[in-house]
């Protein structure tokens, strides 16, 4: 019995090195195939910008700055850098977007020995005037646990179980929410993970992740078609 129970010992421990050693593998050859795939795409950002005829800057030394209080930015900052920092226009608007990047103690990743970066990206649209503060986002555990601002109902049983509205100005959000902007935000599979934001003249969208060729284009078609949604008398009552 006793030498059953040590040929099972052994067999377990060998499956739990082998199965150890498998997951070491694929992790590592995952890893080397995601970071293939982002240099990939970062350098086809310059073809493409130049192909359309925007701008683009590797590294914009302080220009997300003035972006503080946006989405994932920071509250405050100074010179901080945008990473492929591209302008533009697109279908007939003025368009920038950026990679905010920063060291997250809870981030694991480690690229050459070293901790990745947390990389948000950040998509921003001219809108037709400026407007009242205003944020249209999905709720989430980190709202109830730390961002202890009030939401806005809108009275629409649907909308409210679905987003958290947070705005300076309720008149201004419920001619921005018609019934066609909050179909639009009920309906569209961007939406379920696109947050939206108004600030002064700009809407914004944004997510964890770098900007690829891909991910531009979709996150511009995204804020143009809910720009679209918008009733113009939104912005000229504000």
């Amino acid at each position: 019995m006793d030498t059953l129970v040590g040929i099972l010992v052994k067999v377990i421990l060998f499956a739990f090195v082998v199965g150890m050693f498998t997951f070491v593998i694929r992790t590592f050859v995952r890893s080397s195939r995601e970071d293939t795939q982002l240099r990939a795409g970062w350098a086809a950002l310059p073809r493409v910008a130049a192909d359309c005829g925007w701008t683009y800057e590797q590294r914009a030394r302080g220009r997300a700055t003035e972006y503080c209080g946006v989405g994932p930015m920071p509250g405050s900052g100074s010179n901080l850098s945008a990473w492929h920092y591209i302008t533009g226009e697109f279908r007939g608007r003025s368009f920038k977007c950026f990679e905010h990047r920063y060291n997250s103690p809870i981030s694991g990743d480690t690229q050459g020995g070293r901790k990745r970066p947390t990389i948000e990206a950040i998509f921003m649209v001219t809108a037709p005037g400026p407007g009242p503060s205003l944020e249209i986002l999905r709720p989430s555990m980190f709202n109830v646990m730390l961002d202890r601002r009030s939401s806005m109902p809108l009275g629409a049983a649907e909308f409210d179980d679905t987003y958290r509205v947070v705005t300076a100005d309720e008149a201004f959000a419920r001619n921005v929410l018609s019934d066609t902007m909050v179909s639009f935000l009920l309906t569209d599979e961007r939406a379920k993970k696109s947050p939206l934001q108004v600030r002064g003249d700009e809407l914004f969208t944004w997510y964890t992740g770098a900007i690829s060729p891909q991910s531009l284009e979709d996150n511009l078609n995204y804020l143009c078609d809910a720009l679209d949604r918008i009733p113009t008398q939104a912005w000229t009552a504000a």
